[in-house]
């Protein structure tokens, strides 16, 4: 019957796992809307219980995936190619780098590049120093680079490793429930491979709602500080409703209309604001400041790395590591298919330690700069940040208090309203693509299933937002950390079945030469899935159209 229904509609998708994910993805608003106080009731109690019994586990997760990672790259299996013998990469390594660098300036970086350093500088992490001190603002950094160094690219690496793995290598689509063809074997095809699909399609969906939730709370910040506008739910639903537009007029236009050169004018903008910080402030401070933060960094990343707040016990890390990780691994199917799309070729070694490298050193300077900006004006400027940003507490409007105490603040905070638009747009427009092949299998369907992923990740952003009793970010928070946690189970498993692929191969002495193809001849269409004649001409050497 489903079948039936998606050539109805003229889909060619996975029927079972399309109409699945997007069922559960009405139910989801319906119930929001119909009945806010239990959707409060039920996330709130499953995201507590989660972060009482069950945040050590994030925690140990992800620093389990980077040291995974580390040993990987540097064990005799860095050497296997993504891709088979003949496979090089289609990228020179200053283009390559120049995506990954596109990929790691990306809102994240925007929303917290003040808010998180400020906030910990005023109020520290572990309670053993004082606030506004010397000490407090080495903490702010070396919590804050924790939290978008190492540790956040991990999360995006292993599953793009995976992917690239077993997309190119083994020739099976690209599908989260391909990556455990090791350990299911072909019931990837079957209820089990398609549950775990169904998962990955709706956990993406709520880690880019969360994503343009947050953009759009920035957005409302910046323009009641420019221009008046109410910060209202209404108002951040129209704002919602604008990007959301934006992204299917892209999505219809064709992906080399207008936005890969808005990604590329949006980079440029990004570093153009960073350079702006940087040279209007104290540069020789920065400078310095830059080169010390590597070092604070790095001297607290094993002892951070295993922190659970045991003796404190504050609940900190719930509000702060444990919604970052959660938030992060939920979108990771993502950046990890972009990642993923720009890497084949490439041997493991050089994917891991590329992808972890450079986006860490580029997190590095940002939140440097930024940050030691920020407690310059706090500590040597008047002050008013730590007021506004954490007594205050309007973190999405952290941006653009900072820039206040700057020249020719209005343009660049109206130039930093567009960054985020863009960088939410474009977000959105990727992550429909990306959708729509965890449901397809295959680069190439019909528009249409596009527009409609589009418009279903703005009407998921909105209820999440204005559909629930609870503050924005305290809603975002609670459902994301309740969808983050099947990821996390899944991940562990994408290291068992990674590595256990790679001994089959290097047991059948093709790990360092030629690809097994273990997989289904055509990669695009599995059992049970409505393809036309483009789709079925997906093979493994392709990935996402676009990578903006």
């Amino acid at each position: 019957m489903l079948e039936y229904l998606a050539r109805t509609l003229g889909l060619r998708t996975n029927p079972v796992i399309f109409f699945a994910a997007a069922g559960l993805t009405l139910f989801f608003v319906l119930w929001s809307v119909l009945s806010t106080s239990t959707v409060d009731l039920v996330f709130g109690a499953t995201s507590g219980w989660i972060l009482s019994r069950l945040g050590w586990f994030y925690i140990l997760g992800v620093t389990t995936f980077l040291v995974f990672l580390v040993w990987i790259a540097l064990s005799r299996f860095g050497r296997v190619r993504l891709g088979d013998q003949h496979s090089r990469p289609e990228y020179s390594n200053v283009a390559w780098f120049c995506m990954l660098f596109a990929a790691g300036i990306g809102s994240i970086l925007m929303f917290w590049g003040v808010a998180e350093p400020i906030s910990h500088f005023a109020e520290p992490p572990q309670q053993n120093v004082e606030p506004q001190s010397v000490q407090a603002a080495q903490q702010a950094m070396g919590f804050t680079l924790y939290h978008f160094g190492l540790h956040t690219w991990t999360i995006f690496c292993l599953p793009g490793l995976a992917f690239a793995y077993f997309v190119y290598r083994k020739g099976l689509p690209f599908r989260v429930s391909s990556i455990f063809h090791p350990l299911i074997g072909d019931r990837i095809n079957g209820p089990i491979g398609r549950t775990i699909d169904v998962i990955a399609v709706l956990g993406t969906l709520f880690g880019v709602a969360v994503t343009i939730g947050l953009g759009t709370m920035q957005i409302n910040s910046g323009l009641n500080v420019l221009f008046g506008v109410e910060e209202s739910r209404l108002n951040q639903v129209i704002l919602i409703a604008v990007v959301t537009t934006i992204a299917v007029i892209s999505v219809v236009s064709g992906l080399d209309v207008g936005i890969k050169w808005l990604s590329q004018i949006n980079i440029v903008l990004a570093v153009g604001l960073l350079a702006f910080v940087f040279l209007a402030g104290s540069s020789l401070y920065l400078a310095r400041g830059v080169i010390e933060t590597t070092g604070v960094y790095l001297s607290w990343l094993v002892p951070l790395s295993f922190w659970n707040d045991t003796f404190g016990n504050t609940g900190w890390q719930g509000s702060w590591t444990v919604f970052y990780w959660a938030w992060t691994i939920t979108w990771s199917p993502f950046v990890g298919i972009f990642i993923a799309r720009i890497s084949k070729g490439r041997t493991i070694r050089e994917f891991v330690l590329g992808v972890l490298a450079l986006p860490t050193a580029f997190s590095i300077v940002w939140f440097s700069v930024f940050g030691l900006s920020a407690f310059d004006i706090q500590m040597n400027q008047g002050g008013g940040l730590v007021q506004e940003v954490v007594v205050d507490e309007d973190l999405p409007g952290a941006l653009f208090a900072f820039l206040s105490h700057y020249p020719l603040a209005t343009v660049v905070s109206v130039v930093s309203i567009v960054i985020v638009i863009i960088f939410f747009t474009t977000s959105s427009d990727s992550a429909s693509l990306v959708v729509d092949m965890l449901c397809s299998g295959s680069i190439t369907t019909p528009t249409r299933q596009r527009v409609f992923w589009g418009v279903t990740e703005g009407v998921v952003a909105a209820t999440v937002l204005t559909a629930t009793g609870r503050d924005g970010l305290d809603a975002l928070s609670e459902t994301i950390i309740v969808f983050g946690l099947p990821f996390f189970v899944i991940a562990f498993l994408m290291m068992l079945a990674l590595v256990r692929s790679l001994r089959q191969e290097e047991l059948a002495g093709t790990a360092y030469h030629g690809a097994s193809h273990t997989g289904p001849t055509d990669p695009s269409v599995g059992p049970g899935e409505t393809a036309g004649t483009d789709e079925a001409a997906g093979g493994p050497g392709q990935g996402p159209e676009r990578a903006d």
